[in-house]
């Protein structure tokens, strides 16, 4: 541990300067540290400082954090705490910027992006490169490169020329003339006098480059006015043709500020519309109910096999078609059903050569779970899965259309974004919902560096649509059930908690908290909602996702209707079902009769070709009488009955088997009739018997021909009995949810830490401890000590009985080489037996794996 009193020369001795807490802290904001977990702290310091690892953190840091480290950007390398805050604040200061400085540099720090003590903040050199200034890659901040570096290049003759026209006394080298030139940009009085000298169209051309780009371009022969700025430096040619404004200029005449906005704060997510607690509740609910109605219609849709699978994967756009109009819904709405099915693993493909989407046997378990339950498996699948339904109907990296079910759909983002959107719709008074506009706005504040931002707001608004169409928010407002379901997420962020509002009527408004931003907020006090810092939620484990899925049920199960044992029969062949039936009842009665609407009732015809679809599934007509009767609050109408005894009475009277395909019947005058029939021409029919007619086609075609023809032929099999013909239930083999793609490495979760920064630890303390001088040349850092077998055994005896620590290198079985500290205790039979400091236990190591030893310095 480095000695807090001196600063720190690098970041790899800030780091070691820092407690466990803050090497947690660290590595949870950049998971990607920890993969594969360092050696030692000099280690991570290097892979905090590469650029993919830079650029990755840059990209999570909220806007006013971004702000900071820009402004560092552009400011001196190292810079003091005032420097920065008076780039950020203007000469006329902003309280509410100071107040929220501490807090965006103390996440900087945390993140190992900016290390050193106030009064020498250095940015990380990668940082400092993508953020600083350059004629390839502009600044943020709209500023040019400094006086220095805009005229390195510049001969020191035209140099001492512009020194000498601004009214500075002339140098002896260009070194100290362009010293001189930056303190008169820097000196406000001089500079506002320079300033005042000049005329009103040179002030204009200097208007228009001071908030960027800094770049302009000169005609080999200026104006007046142009050349007076070139003259005095206020313009500094880069190349032929360009000239740029230097950045002491800009910022004399920005006031000092680095940025044109800076918004130290979030922009808070205000409430659009109130409604109560009790309404939101009950508009989910419902809408919930109407969701697994719609899974539960598209699974019977696909049960006895569903689309095919295309050649590249998914289902083509007629079959997307299709299921919209079987589910009575748009192909968007569509999509994102058959897409949230997939990912509860209800759906798949089946695998055959001939391969088609069908239900998975986890569907069949899905059916048997109370409703409630049934909705929080696909609202958990809903929260976790990366797969977006919305980029359904759009174009990959390679031109090609994104097809529901198909490749290239995942985004390892969109889990984090339907958390959060939640998140801040939790944050709202109980029954608020807020509108789209500041949510987007909150979330482009909080992420303003991704650079797939378009489709992080696209994720935003197509999670404010799906979390009503699933029933987790009703009316805009995110329901109880659904806070019940995000609570273990919400309960890991500070800006999660629910503020209450007080019940009020639907027409009566509710005002969001009022905050002042100006104000500076304590250590200790807590902040306002949207004042808090963004935090990275932490991974919710599986125990977790279980028992907010529960709670959700649990809150939604007594919202839900409760199933109906019965229906309503009218005289007109319907039966009207006035709530959801349940599961016997409604599989009975959805072969007997055909759906001719839905809403909140389902109204059934009964119908010949229905009728005789329960008979084909072997109900007998007296079967169907007594189930009608059973489950009918009204009496059985005479229509009805007399609809299932004229069909169930001409049911089974053709028989049709295999010649290739025959009729046989006990009536002939019944098979005259078919034979005069001029639509029996294309069965090809002749007799072979009084009672047998035989026809050039196969049974199948046969039995549909003849039901064509208004008979009721029943299929017999080979051995003359009536075969009965049942709905055949596809499934595919036992199949798992789809994995979501997650967006980088994970966060660590506690255990992992604790494990990852003991090692850390343990592998610092080896590579830093002080060694004896010996004659070899000093190692280059990382070097695993060498020395001969006798040696290393001859040094490895005295350690024993003297009882000193030493220094080694150890490759273990694996190849992989590490550095440790240890205290032999004993060495016999080509092993050593020690305390490893490294790894704080006793350990025993085979001589023959140790590359070398190393004496440590008693102090």
């Amino acid at each position: 541990m480095s000695n807090p009193a001196v600063p720190p020369r690098s970041l790899a001795e800030a780091l070691r300067a820092r407690d466990d807490d803050s090497l947690a802290a660290l590595l949870r904001a950049r998971p990607d540290l920890i993969t594969p977990v360092p050696t030692d702290l000099t280690q991570l310091a290097t892979r905090a400082g590469t650029r993919a690892s830079v650029v990755r953190a840059l990209e999570r840091l909220d806007l006013f954090a971004l702000r900071t480290a820009e402004a560092l950007a552009v400011a001196a390398d190292p810079a003091p705490y005032g420097e920065l805050e008076r780039l950020l604040t203007g000469d006329a200061g902003d309280p509410a910027v100071s107040a929220a400085l501490p807090r965006s540099l103390g996440t900087l720090r945390e993140q190992a992006l900016v290390w050193g003590d106030d009064d020498r903040l250095r940015l990380v050199r990668t940082a400092r490169e993508l953020l600083a200034p350059s004629p390839q890659h502009p600044s943020p901040t709209g500023l040019g490169p400094t006086v220095q570096e805009a005229t390195a290049g510049m001969s020191p003759g035209r140099i001492q020329d512009i020194v000498t026209a601004a009214g500075l006394g002339s140098t002896h080298d260009a070194v100290s003339a362009v010293a001189s030139l930056t303190a008169l940009f820097t000196d406000r009085e001089r500079m506002s006098a320079l300033l005042a000298g000049l005329p009103e169209e040179s002030r204009a051309v200097l208007s228009r480059l001071v908030w960027g780009p800094p770049y302009g371009q000169v005609t080999s022969d200026p104006a007046a006015h142009l050349r007076r700025l070139l003259d005095l430096g206020l313009l500094v040619p880069t190349a032929p043709g360009t000239v740029v404004l230097p950045r002491e200029v800009a910022l004399h005449l920005r006031g000092g500020r680095a940025h044109r906005e800076v918004e130290p704060l979030p922009p808070a997510v205000e409430p659009a519309a109130s409604h109560r607690p009790q309404v939101v509740d009950a508009t989910a609910a419902g809408q919930a109910y109407t969701a697994l109605a719609t899974v539960e219609e598209l699974l019977k849709d696909w049960d006895e096999g569903g689309p095919a699978v295309l050649r590249a994967g998914g289902l083509s756009v007629r079959d997307l078609k299709r299921t919209a109009v079987a589910l009575d819904v748009s192909e968007p709405v569509a999509a994102f059903w058959v897409e949230l099915a997939y990912a509860a693993g209800l759906v798949a493909s089946d695998g055959e050569a001939d391969e088609r989407y069908a239900a998975t046997p986890a569907h069949d378990e899905w059916l048997e779970q109370p409703p409630a339950q049934r909705w929080a498996r696909l609202a958990q699948a809903w929260l976790t899965a990366t797969r977006t339904s919305g980029l359904v109907g759009g174009r990959d990296a390679k031109d090609r259309t994104l097809s529901a079910l198909g490749p290239g759909l995942d985004r390892g983002a969109a889990p984090e974004v339907r958390h959060r959107v939640l998140t801040l719709l939790a944050g709202l008074p109980e029954g608020a919902s807020p509108s789209a506009e500041s949510v987007l706005a909150r979330l482009r504040w909080e992420r303003p560096q991704r650079r797939e931002e378009d489709l992080r707001s696209r994720l935003a608004e197509w999670t404010l649509k799906e979390a009503e169409l699933l029933g987790v928010t009703g009316r805009g407002a995110l329901s109880g059930h659904g806070r019940a379901l995000l609570g273990a997420a919400a309960r890991r962020t500070p800006d999660a908690e629910p503020q209450r509002a007080p019940r009020t009527s639907d027409a009566e408004p509710q005002r969001a908290p009022r905050t002042s931003g100006a104000e500076p907020q304590g250590p200790g006090d807590k902040l306002p909602v949207h004042h808090r810092p963004v935090a990275v939620a932490e991974p919710l484990t599986s125990a977790e996702q279980a028992a907010a899925s529960a709670a959700a049920a649990r809150l939604l199960a007594p919202l839900l209707p409760e199933p109906l044992d019965h229906v309503l029969l009218q005289a007109d062949l319907t039966a009207v079902a006035p709530g959801p039936l349940r599961r016997p009842l409604a599989d009975v009665l959805d072969v007997l009769a055909d759906v001719e609407s839905k809403g909140g009732a389902t109204v059934y015809r009964f119908t010949p070709g229905s009728v005789r679809r329960a008979l084909d599934a072997g109900q007998s007509a007296s079967d169907l009488h007594a189930f009608l009767a059973a489950h009918s609050r009204t009496p059985v109408p005479q229509p009805l009955t007399y609809l299932i005894d004229d069909v169930a009475r001409r049911h089974g009277h053709l028989r049709v088997g295999a010649a290739s395909a025959y009729v046989r019947c006990d009536d002939d005058a019944l098979l005259n009739e078919i034979l005069a029939d001029k639509r029996a021409a294309g069965l090809r029919l002749r007799r072979l018997a009084p009672t047998v007619l035989a026809a050039r086609t196969d049974p199948a075609s046969l039995l549909d021909g003849l039901r064509a023809m208004g008979f009721a032929p029943a299929a017999e099999s080979a051995e003359g009995d009536v075969l009965i013909t049942r709905a055949h239930a596809h499934r595919t083999p036992p199949r798992s949810a789809p994995e979501p793609v997650p967006d980088g490495p994970p966060v660590p979760d506690a255990t992992l830490l604790a494990a990852a920064i003991r090692a850390v630890r343990a592998g610092d303390l080896a590579s830093t401890a002080p060694r004896k001088p010996t004659d070899r040349p000093p190692l280059a850092a990382g070097e695993l000590p060498r020395t001969s077998s006798a040696e290393t055994l001859a040094t490895m005896q005295a350690a024993v009985l003297t009882g000193e620590s030493l220094w080694i290198g150890y490759v273990n079985a694996e190849g992989t080489a590490s550095q440790r500290v240890i205290a032999p205790v004993r060495v016999e039979g080509g092993f050593v037996t020690a305390y490893d400091h490294t790894a704080d236990e006793v350990r025993t190591y085979p001589l023959h794996r140790i590359t070398g030893v190393a004496e440590l310095a008693e102090d």
